[in-house]
């Protein structure tokens, strides 16, 4: 369970996660860290790029995987935290 100072954090808690980001992570109903826990990166990819009504810069893809792997797991690799770990 997270404690309340990261709860208060929201997404901005997630490493590579700012208000960018967590704008478009809104923008496809992701709200708060429990959202993506399960969830497909390829797929919040497609819906971020179909929120825009154009591609999205393959960058924020990376930026999901690492969301993803933070949300789904309590102890975390510290590489795994960086975008950059999760590119083609």
């Amino acid at each position: 369970m997270m404690d309340r100072a990261k709860s208060e954090k929201g997404l901005r808690q997630i490493p590579g996660i700012g208000s960018n980001m967590e704008h478009h992570l809104y923008n496809i109903g992701i709200h708060q860290v429990g959202d993506l826990v399960g969830q497909d990166p390829e797929d919040l990819y497609r819906r971020d790029c179909a929120a825009q009504g154009c591609p999205v810069d393959r960058c924020a893809l990376y930026v999901y995987r690492a969301a993803v792997y933070y949300a789904d797991n309590e102890v975390h690799q510290p590489d795994k935290l960086l975008w950059w770990h999760w590119k083609d």
